[in-house]
């Protein structure tokens, strides 16, 4: 199945970016908190990351990749990781969640990169697919 997982490909595209999840691994997309909510160049950072769904850690910069897991185990991946971090859990939670990740990650190729500006997503060109003018 196609998931978005953490990526330090194109790190440096934007100022503000950072990459401390690990490479690789599934992610998910949380709600901003207060002082992001309105920016996704506040200082937190939240509004423009992807969470690592292993690591706690976060990312500006997701990967599209094809995963040998079922819709079942992914949306176990990401109720384990909503309650590891606090989220009350809930297996309809969850799976709505995966549902609509999997979804996002089916409008790009695989390879592509993503990155988040709160609730947009879009997909970076990295250098090797810019075309010159």
């Amino acid at each position: 199945m196609k998931v978005l997982v953490a990526t330090g490909r194109t790190q440096g595209t934007r100022e503000n970016d950072y990459h401390h999840a690990v490479e690789g691994e599934l992610v998910r997309i949380d709600p901003p908190c207060r002082k992001d909510r309105d920016d996704p160049d506040g200082r937190c950072g939240c509004g423009r990351g992807f969470a690592g769904m292993n690591s706690q850690r976060a990312t500006t910069t997701a990967r599209v990749a094809e995963v040998p897991l079922t819709r079942d185990e992914y949306a176990e991946a990401l109720r384990s990781s909503l309650e590891h971090d606090g989220y009350e859990p809930c297996t309809c939670r969850s799976t709505d969640e995966a549902d609509a990740l999997a979804e996002l990650a089916a409008t790009w190729p695989v390879g592509a990169v993503i990155e988040r500006r709160l609730d947009q997503l879009a997909r970076r060109v990295s250098p090797e697919e810019e075309v010159p003018a």
